[in-house]
């Protein structure tokens, strides 16, 4: 048996997707090949986890005619396929799956696709309205309609040796080694600037959490931010205040480095997922997107979102400009969910111990 999964194309979606491979894997994965399509960038993410067969690299952006629609289609028409299931809404995604032949093709009915589909599911909405439903649960729903049985919803990832080796020359490089508790911020998200928290606030952050001997601080960051990141390092101008803006920014590393933190206050984007996944506490500030999209379920996890009249309006940049969703969201109020998270896990390894 020979089954398809189409992987989001974002960071946390594919993270939130964790699951429902988990669950395909426990239901199938004795009798039957389950092969993950996916951008090159998933695959990192993804790499080590045990619930996929193989691999095809699939970016209908990329210049890269390995990439295309048609080398994919060849690889999946090779098979062939029996079930694919496709976790993007896009119509595109369901074009894929009935060109491909498979005589079960498992989605949601959006986007003018249902006729492509065998089998359509339908979200949760009140008249016109879409229903906030998280990712997780949405795609765990696709795995349930072929089979599958009642999975957890805890998102799961794995590092490699060798992601760890160059996360030690991390730790090493910022004198990491001593500190007690490394904290880690994460300032931006490639889907838009209205989810970014002002740089200045996170410097404000930085010295209060520093004011704790036992914390360093961290700031995280992927090439597009890693102006941001250094920026804010500089600004602080503090001994236990650090950014990886001059390091390795590989996404494998990225990972080890979040895996071995304490603490991470983040905006809503990869990382986030990424944290969670590693049962790392999480402060997660929202600004235009409705927290009940991207539920991860993580009991060390405490949601910020700042009401404003105008919110949370789900768009990429703010319409009005004055982007109170974030600009109103103060810096003592994160500083206090962090030190709630700090206080539990010292509790947790206080009663460990």
């Amino acid at each position: 048996m020979n089954i398809a999964v189409l992987l989001p194309n974002w960071i946390g979606d594919a993270v939130m997707a964790t699951p429902t491979l988990r669950a395909l894997h426990h239901r199938f994965g004795h009798h039957a090949n389950i092969t993950g399509i996916m951008r090159p960038l998933i695959a990192q993410v993804l790499a080590g986890t045990p619930w996929l067969d193989q691999t095809i690299y699939y970016d209908h952006h990329s210049r890269n005619p390995d990439l295309k629609l048609a080398h994919v289609l060849r690889q999946l028409k090779s098979m062939p396929l029996d079930t694919m299931l496709l976790l993007p809404n896009s119509f595109r995604s369901g074009l894929m799956a009935w060109l491909s032949g498979a005589p079960r093709r498992v989605g949601y009915a959006r986007y003018g696709r249902g006729k492509l589909l065998t089998d359509r599911l339908h979200p949760a909405r009140h008249g016109k309205t879409w229903i906030p439903t998280s990712a997780v649960n949405y795609y765990l729903d696709l795995a349930y309609a072929i089979g599958c049985p009642p999975e957890s919803r805890k998102p799961e990832l794995a590092t490699s040796a060798e992601d760890e080796l160059r996360a030690d020359r991390v730790w090493r490089n910022l004198d990491l080694w001593n500190a007690n508790r490394v904290i880690l911020l994460n300032t931006g998200s490639v889907r838009g600037s209205a989810k970014h928290w002002p740089a200045e606030y996170y410097v404000r952050l930085a010295h209060k959490l520093v004011e704790d001997p036992q914390n360093t601080v961290l700031v995280i960051c992927g090439p597009a931010e890693r102006q941001s990141a250094l920026q804010i390092e500089t600004t602080a101008n503090h001994a236990r205040i650090r950014s990886m803006a001059h390091q390795n920014l590989e996404l494998g590393v990225a990972k080890a480095c979040i895996r071995r933190s304490h603490l991470m206050v983040t905006t809503d984007s990869g990382p986030r997922h990424i944290a969670t996944a590693f049962d790392v506490p999480v402060v997660a500030i929202f600004g235009p997107i409705d927290p009940r999209w991207s539920e991860t379920y993580h009991p060390q996890s405490i949601n910020l979102l700042q009401p404003v009249s105008c919110g949370p309006c789900g768009h990429h940049v703010c319409p009005f400009e004055h982007h109170r969703c974030m600009q109103d969201l103060s810096v003592d109020r994160v500083y206090a969910a962090a030190n709630r998270l700090l206080y539990e896990e010292h509790q947790q390894v206080a009663s460990a111990a």
